[in-house]
């Protein structure tokens, strides 16, 4: 049944728009590609294309016309997402007889775009690059105009997106966008967050850059410009044609993004980039396709293929579960983490949210930032990738705040004079918190800023005294060395600040309260604190506590060559120092409660069951199961926190406590097709489209069902149904990989590298584990 080919997209019809579009990518590109009234186009995103206000934005879009054109209505048409080799092939056969044949790929080790067209005989090519960045366009202020560019939410002043360069060069279209060193996101924030002083210390990662590239075509040669409409935005387009027909057509699109003194210094970079990889263009694509091949070798999990027809929603579950990993491994190798409001392809927004007020809205347009990032979102796009062995995809998202460090850290020491890394559940690329969430000073948002707020501390209230995820990312980073046995020394600096923050910090807050830096039992008391976004002014928050006693124990079970006794020592005197769980009785149980106490229930997180994921004190085979369970049952406050849609972790919970039936109602709901043309495109959810928190707890959750583990042990179908036929492959701690079948209600195969491991091996569908 092992057949990823099964679960290729095939359409036999051409799109309407942009909103139907297919994706296809690699390295750090993503293409959302459509065919539409006979041209073929795509959108061209890349990581880390943010502007002076740090809102992502496309690198434009390409439009394909042929002559004679065999996307012609009557022709026969197809577009296929070949998962298996990572590329896309669009074909027309015209009653005439003309048949062409399009091979759409990306790279996977260097930033190009390839186009290949054959035909049966010569035809003529036109290749559009279209920008709609010509003119400066202002933002108005607003939550929906501006939250493209988070910080810039309710920003008092002017916010201009800025126009691209784009010109012929020769016969090439080279197009840019240089960020203007007057007008940067990274400065406003500094001086709204009273670090001015210090700016000369800080990294700032949007001067001087400059992201672009350059559209070429063998053959072919410039034709001038144009303009033209696209929903309800203008563009200008410069155009290539091939200088006579020929059979065989091919076309590259290559991009570069860098921080240079100049713009002649970029050109010169981009100009390197295009010599390399002209080299060998067969080489290159042999080894992307032996990339991908690797990449579905290495993990899969292929779902009821023999019994689809009886119901196909657990095949369904299969397909949707591999065609999110395909838009995950577009990224691989990205200066910055994929995004989990839309990562690399998103559309025009106006088939996300109809009305006109969405059509005047550009393809640039996503919710949530592009430069900014949710922590709590983020964090589920990147914990599948443990289990499915997706290693080297990882390191964007450490890198990210290893860059960042020194800026969490500086901000920590200026305004509380203690040590360790504050970083903040929505930041900025550049590691210090939105300008939205710190709040503006007069401006017409609820929580704008005035003299009398705590200058050290956010106004925002969902996000007001939430650093959680640090510690998130720093367990994320540990258990990825515990999977793959790579070296982590490059991030055992963020590891140990995120960690000392919290023990300085609230010493600190508490000391100047009380006089006293622990409570009378000598603990740590976490106050003020927020229990994720929903449990307000808490304290004692259990997915804190969850998350200092996880990460400070993962701390001390790594290999000494990280830290000397004197360390651990550290370490262990902080464990003994962390307060204990809360508990509260509902409906007659006993349940894990949200915290000690709170003052007000805002958002509709359930962070009771952090213990059980991701931070693992609950669950199989470890003490007080049924007290999980029971939360789960009973222990939420309002029925919105529980949902399979979006960035919801339910099927999550309920295959970490083995209930099977639940985990399969919720990953049937959270996996089926979404609701635009290809099937992974879920959303908006709570963020945008495609939504990347939905796809990330899909996986995570399809993969809890099949495996878990503890300790040493790794258990073996823990929720997985038995009337569910699976071939899977998944990684585990100590560099392990499983492999087995099932049908009909039974394990039948199973593979364990290394050998060894297989004693550690417990199959629940034929053992008890002690209670």
């Amino acid at each position: 049944m092992h057949n990823i080919d099964e679960y290729n997209i095939k359409w036999d019809s051409q799109s309407r728009h942009s909103g139907e579009s297919m994706p296809v990518g690699g390295h750090d590109i993503g293409l959302n590609v459509w065919v539409e009234k006979g041209d073929l186009l795509f959108l061209v995103d890349r990581s880390g294309s943010f502007d002076e206000n740090n809102q992502m934005l496309k690198l434009g879009r390409v439009r394909v016309r042929l002559e004679p054109n065999p996307f012609v209505d009557g022709a026969a048409f197809s577009q296929e997402l070949k998962l298996k080799e990572g590329y896309q092939e669009i074909t027309g056969i015209t009653a005439g007889g003309l048949e062409v044949r399009i091979l759409l790929w990306v790279e996977v080790f260097s930033p190009v775009v390839h186009i290949e067209i054959n035909s049966n005989r010569p035809i003529k090519t036109e290749l559009h690059y279209e920008n709609w960045r010509q003119v400066e366009r202002e933002v108005p202020d607003g939550r929906d105009s501006r939250m493209p560019m988070m910080s810039m939410v309710t920003y008092p002043g002017k916010v201009i997106t800025r126009t691209d360069e784009v010109n012929f060069s020769g016969d090439d279209v080279v197009f840019y966008h240089r960020n203007r060193s007057d007008d940067l996101a990274f400065d406003k924030v500094v001086e709204l967050e009273n670090l001015k002083p210090y700016q000369d210390q800080m990294w700032n990662p949007q001067l001087n850059t400059t992201f672009g590239g350059l559209l070429r075509g063998e053959g072919m040669t410039t034709a001038g410009t144009g303009e033209g409409i696209y929903i309800q935005t203008g563009h200008k387009s410069w155009k290539l044609v091939s200088t006579q027909p020929r059979e065989f057509q091919h076309a590259a699109l290559y991009l570069h993004t860098g921080q240079t003194e100049t713009v002649e210094n970029w050109l010169e970079q981009l100009n390197g980039l295009v010599s390399q990889a002209s080299l060998d263009i067969e080489s290159s694509k042999d080894r992307t396709r032996q990339w991908w091949r690797q990449f579905w070798e290495r993990s899969h999990i292929i779902v009821d293929g023999n019994k689809r027809l009886e119901d196909a929603r657990p095949w369904q579950v299969g397909r949707n579960y591999n065609l999110f990993r395909y838009m995950l491994g577009c990224n691989a190798f990205g200066e910055y983490p994929t995004k989990f409001n839309g990562g690399l392809f998103t559309s025009d927004p106006s088939f996300v949210i109809p009305g006109p007020a969405w059509e005047a809205r550009t393809p640039d347009f996503r919710r949530w930032g592009g430069g900014s990032f949710t922590a709590q979102n983020q964090r589920l796009v990147y914990w599948p990738m443990l289990k499915s062995g997706d290693f080297e995809m990882m390191k964007p998202q450490f890198e990210f705040y290893r860059r960042a460090l020194g800026n969490a850290e500086l901000r920590t020491k200026v305004y509380w004079g203690h040590e360790g890394a504050s970083f903040t559940e929505q930041i900025e690329n550049f590691g210090l918190p939105l300008g939205w969430a710190w709040g503006w000073y007069d401006s017409d948002s609820k929580h704008s800023r005035t003299r009398f707020d705590d200058p050290t501390e956010q106004t925002e209230p969902y996000v007001k005294y939430l650093y959680l995820n640090q510690l998130d990312f720093s367990f994320m980073i540990m258990k990825y060395h515990l999977y793959s046995g790579a070296d982590i020394s490059a991030y055992l600096p963020f590891i140990e600040s995120s960690i000392r923050f919290f023990d300085e910090h609230y010493q600190y807050i508490h000391f100047n309260e009380t006089d006293r830096r622990l409570d009378v039992n000598g603990k740590l008391v976490l106050f003020p604190s927020t229990a994720c976004e929903t449990y307000k002014m808490a304290l004692n928050p259990t997915d804190l506590v969850a998350a200092l006693d996880a990460t400070v124990r993962a701390i001390l079970e790594l290999p000494e060559n990280y830290l000397n006794e004197d360390r651990k020592a550290y370490y262990r005197e902080l464990l003994n120092r962390l307060p204990a769980f809360t508990f509260r009785e509902k409906a007659g149980k006993t349940t894990i409660a949200p915290a000690e106490s709170w003052k007000e229930i805002i958002n509709v997180e359930i962070p009771q069951l952090y213990p059980v994921f991701p931070y693992e004190q609950y669950g199989l085979g470890r003490p007080g199961l049924q007290v999980a369970i029971d939360t789960w049952h009973y222990g939420t406050d309002i029925p919105e926190q529980k949902s399979h849609a979006s960035w919801h972790q339910d099927n999550i919970f309920c295959a970490r406590l083995g209930l099977a039936d639940e985990a399969a109602a919720l990953t049937i709901q959270k996996l089926a097709d979404g609701n635009f043309r290809f099937p992974a495109f879920w959303g908006p959810g709570h963020d945008w489209l495609p939504d990347h928190n939905w796809g990330g707890t899909g996986m995570i959750g399809l993969q809890e069902m099949l495996l878990q583990t503890n300790g040493e042990q790794i258990y073996l179908l823990p929720a997985w149904p038995r009337d569910w036929e699976v071939d899977f492959k998944l990684q585990a701690p100590h560099q392990t990989v499983v492999e087995g079948s099932v049908r009909n209600g039974k394990l039948v195969e199973l593979v364990v590298t290394p050998e060894k491991r297989r004693a550690d091996i417990i199959n629940l569908w034929e053992s008890k584990l002690d209670d």
